[in-house]
């Protein structure tokens, strides 16, 4: 590894409202990831069911849920857009000396950009307007670019954990490997990683908004499958979630010891290490309220309870992450990503033995804020994953406060980000809620009616008349 590249200021003014403007636009953008990767997809899962079982009530969805994905498209874009002018603007540093390595993601994610753009207008367009396989084949480059759009990000966000793929010559990047830089260690188990809980997140949270009404007596077919679809995509992707996660915190075991430290809030060096749920770290020693399991944290990083565990002691201080932060976003993590298992093998039971799951009231409340619960654990993990790389930038090589500018006014331009962004989360609201009363509009008349003006491809037709019931109906 390169000799680190250290600033000569130990803390410069500006680093506490830019690493607070990164944070705040981040987590307001990740909210969008899962809708522009998975909502699509799952759109398409319902447009190929209603075209292959002749099933109108699937294909009135997916025209619907297409329509949504594609307001949140242009919304992401937006958010999408201000992260990539703060990368130059918050992060000179950074983009200075390594541009040329760090940059190359970022084109890649351009190209996918543009093709998910064009894709996503041929088939909003297409309903009504083209032959229904055509424009199901139209839908499936959406799906495809948000794959390769999402894998491009964190291929970046990887080599930051594992930097690599590069020449370094007087403070400059001289010579890439485009292969080493995208196909980094971390790239594998961060990018299936950011792919699984997109796709769950996604399909919690539009399983939830179908809950809540069946929960207030919507119990027609058109809002089981509204329910089903997404909830099942999410439930099935839960366990390899977790083995995924499992393997990626053994990755930073062996990779980013003092990270796994503040995770499993290690303060020294120790075989036997306890795995600590809740506490928090002061002067070097663990307080507070915590449950600590007798040599699990050893076992689980090398499948020995003899396996030595770096604590935090083996770095200077200043080399060293918030722990307490870290630790608390792994547990929350975990905590929540178990108790999705568990509702997932809940889901499975019930289906196993009554092929109804909509009639558990009490699985249905549970369900309904379980999107919620997917999104904070999507959050918490983001938070280990960054947080737990400071001080470094670039993980042994460049230093965050090396990288951050020193141009003043940042505060105002959080100020302003975070203004600009309350209208902006206002106006998709709003939008959204003007679609859905549409639609409730549209569907009026009897329950199980659907709307001329939404039903594609053809003449409406009654929600209780489809071939295949879902739900026991």
């Amino acid at each position: 590894m390169l000799n680190a590249i250290v600033a000569g200021a130990a803390s410069p003014s500006q680093l506490l409202p830019a690493r607070e403007q990164m944070a705040f636009t981040l987590g307001v953008h990740i909210v969008l990831v899962p809708f522009g990767v998975a909502f699509t997809f799952l759109a398409l899962v319902l447009n190929y069911r209603g075209l292959r079982r002749g099933d109108q009530v699937a294909l009135v969805l997916a025209e619907r849920w297409s329509k949504v994905a594609a307001v949140l498209f242009a919304v992401g874009a937006v958010t999408g857009t201000v992260l990539s002018f703060e990368m130059g603007l918050l992060w000179p540093g950074l983009m200075d000396r390594f541009g040329q390595a760090y940059g190359i993601p970022f084109v890649i994610e351009g190209l996918f950009f543009f093709l998910e753009a064009i894709f996503v207008a041929i088939y909003i367009y297409g309903w009504k307007r083209m032959k229904p396989w055509p424009h199901f084949w139209a839908g499936v480059p959406v799906v495809i670019a948000g794959l390769g759009g999402t894998l491009s990000v964190v291929a970046a966000n990887a080599w930051m954990n594992d930097p690599g793929g590069y020449t370094l010559r007087n403070g400059k990047v001289v010579d890439v490997d485009v292969a080493k830089v995208i196909f980094n260690g971390a790239f594998w188990h961060e990018g299936l990683h950011m792919l699984l809980a997109a796709y769950i997140v996604a399909g919690f949270l539009v399983a939830g908004v179908y809950a809540v009404a069946m929960l207030r007596g919507r119990r027609d077919r058109y809002h089981q499958l509204g329910f089903l679809v997404p909830f099942t995509v999410a439930a099935v992707l839960m366990p390899f979630q977790i083995a995924v996660g499992d393997s990626a915190a053994r990755w930073v075991y062996n990779n980013e010891p003092t990270k796994f430290a503040a995770m499993e809030l290690v303060p020294k060096t120790t075989r036997d290490a306890p795995e600590t749920l809740g506490g928090f770290l002061s002067g070097g020693v663990v307080h507070g309220p915590k449950l600590e399991i007798p040599g699990l944290a050893s076992f689980l990083s090398g499948w020995s309870t003899n396996t030595r565990v770096q604590g935090l002691d083996a770095v200077p201080a200043d080399d060293r992450p918030p722990a307490t932060i870290v630790h608390l976003a792994w547990d929350t993590m975990v905590g929540l990503g178990t108790a999705m298992l568990a509702l997932a093998l809940w889901f499975a039971v019930l289906w196993w033995r009554r092929r109804d799951v909509t009639r558990s009231r009490w699985f249905l409340r549970v369900a309904s804020v379980t999107g919620f619960a997917a999104l904070i654990t999507m959050w918490a993990g983001w938070i280990v994953t960054e947080v737990g790389r400071q001080p470094w930038i670039v993980y042994h090589v460049l230093r965050t406060d090396a990288a951050v500018t020193h141009a003043g006014g940042v505060w105002v331009s959080l100020s302003v980000v975070v203004v600009l962004y309350g209208l902006v989360a206002t106006a998709t609201i709003l939008v959204l809620r003007s679609m859905a009363r549409r639609w409730r509009a549209a569907d009026a008349g009897t329950p199980d009616e659907v709307g001329d003006a939404d039903v594609p491809y053809g003449p409406a037709r009654r929600l209780d008349d489809e071939p295949e019931p879902v739900g026991g109906h």
